[in-house]
């Protein structure tokens, strides 16, 4: 027997730390649609799969695999999503780059430091996920920490 794709979507949102409203937020839904999608009221169009897959970072087909979804509808879904989102892979890039500096002498960190800082308040500016800001204030005073105290490198 196929798992209900309503409960697969509610383990996926817990494990994601995830509340309904948030979900339903990153979904541009109400929280009340992303309660009948995980009590099986409802079934979620593809474009509703895209988005959550892309949320849990999975493909489409992932994401209904093995589900009550219907296979007409599972047919018509997109390959491929976006996975991670412009904040999620420019914080990646600056882990990445973080690391190299740490084999470089300090002098030559700072203008890697200034260009980053300036990245990330860009982006704070036009993200508006809490979560993404959240991190995005994280990066951004571990910078700050990297600046203040070059010597420690």
């Amino acid at each position: 027997m196929n798992e209900n794709l309503g409960r697969r979507i509610a383990e996926l949102r817990g494990k994601a730390g995830l509340t309904q409203q948030e979900l339903a937020e990153r979904l541009a839904v109400s929280r009340v649609t992303v309660s009948h999608l995980e009590a099986g009221l409802t079934i979620p169009g593809e474009r509703t799969v895209a988005l959550l897959a892309s949320v849990f970072q999975l493909e489409p087909h992932e994401l209904v695999a093995g589900t009550s979804y219907p296979a007409a509808k599972a047919e018509r879904l997109p390959v491929v999503v976006a996975r991670y989102t412009e904040v999620a892979h420019q914080l990646a890039l600056l882990d990445n780059d973080l690391a190299w500096l740490e084999h470089v002498p300090a002098r030559h960190s700072q203008a890697v430091i200034a260009r980053w800082e300036s990245v990330l308040a860009d982006l704070a500016e036009v993200t508006h996920d809490e979560r993404e800001r959240r991190a995005l204030r994280e990066a951004r005073e571990r910078l700050r920490s990297l600046r203040a105290s070059p010597h420690e490198r």
